[in-house]
């Protein structure tokens, strides 16, 4: 086997192993179900199978069964709140890890290494294997956090306009969740888990506190917080929800111009080590080679 089918074959397999974790991970509903914020969710053919494998070895683990598992934290923080998140993810991890290992073991022992190489090799990819879903799901969080961020003003005109047309607090969180469902889910989806624990029995401020928890995102964080202080003090929400949608538009307007300046900047390091280079190559390259046969001919 040649050095070229054994890198094609790694090069197909780790693309196999990354289409099969967002396959099972990275499930983007369109809308938001009850079954995708309390229950198990709604799968169907291939997907059910594999959940229910990765499942089943994931539960063997004891550190999935844990309610103090920390991964429980960042699997609530992407959008994976069913109670059997947890098992499946530590099932998707195995399953990478002995994958990657197989795959990679068997492909040296077709290429005639020793069994000492097969092992180290095969450990370490195991390893790689191992980390790849959690890497790929902080990916996920932040990617998540991102789509949040953007959807908070849009959320704040509607909450503003629910309120000042009469409505309590929680019924204009209902209806702003159920208005952002199509445009922005990641954000309708958070609303409902608030409504949701309001209905429970929880206190709001409990439950608002757990808002800006949960995502990480620090612009939702301060929306809870202006919540919780409104609801406190007994201030009026409308105002300071409409001077905040503006202080938030016109911080992301300042972002955007900043990451726009840092363009020109950036563009520094390929300019000069590739473009540079090339245009050199063209311009000073046959009055180089020029030089150097006269220089040439003058010594002989």
């Amino acid at each position: 086997m040649s050095e070229l089918s054994i890198l094609a074959g790694f090069f197909l397999f780790v693309m196999a192993g990354v289409a099969l974790a967002g396959y099972v991970f990275i499930q983007r509903a369109e809308k938001v179900s009850g079954a995708s914020i309390i229950g198990d969710p709604g799968l169907a053919g291939t997907q059910t199978l594999l959940t229910q494998a990765f499942r089943r070895v994931g539960e063997a683990v004891p550190a999935a069964n844990a309610a103090s598992n920390p991964m429980r934290n960042l699997l609530m923080s992407a959008g994976y709140r069913y109670p059997s998140a947890v098992p499946i993810f530590y099932g998707v991890r195995f399953g990478s890890g002995f994958l990657f290992a197989a795959v990679l073991g068997g492909a040296s022992a077709l290429n005639g290494a020793d069994f000492s190489t097969v092992v180290i090799g095969g450990a370490c990819c195991a390893g790689f294997g191992f980390q790849l879903p959690e890497f790929i799901l902080k990916r996920m969080i932040r990617s998540r956090a991102e789509r949040i961020r953007r959807a908070i003003p849009v959320a704040l005109d509607l909450l503003t306009l629910s309120i000042e047309s009469g409505q309590s607090l929680n019924q204009a969180v209902v209806d702003t969740s159920l208005e952002l469902r199509q445009s922005h889910p990641d954000l309708s989806e958070e609303l409902a888990q608030v409504n949701l624990e309001l209905r429970a029995g929880k206190s709001r401020a409990d439950a608002l506190h757990q808002l800006g928890a949960r995502s990480r995102d620090p612009e939702l964080k301060k929306l809870a917080s202006l919540l919780i202080d409104s609801d406190r003090f007994g201030t009026t929400l409308g105002p300071a929800l409409r001077i905040h949608a503006k202080y938030l538009r016109t911080r992301m307007r300042q972002q955007a111009q900043e990451a726009a300046r840092k363009v020109s900047v950036k563009l520094i390091f390929p300019v000069f080590f590739l473009i540079f280079p090339s245009v050199l190559l063209v311009t000073l390259g046959p009055a180089v080679l020029h030089m150097t046969k006269q220089f040439a001919e003058m010594i002989k």
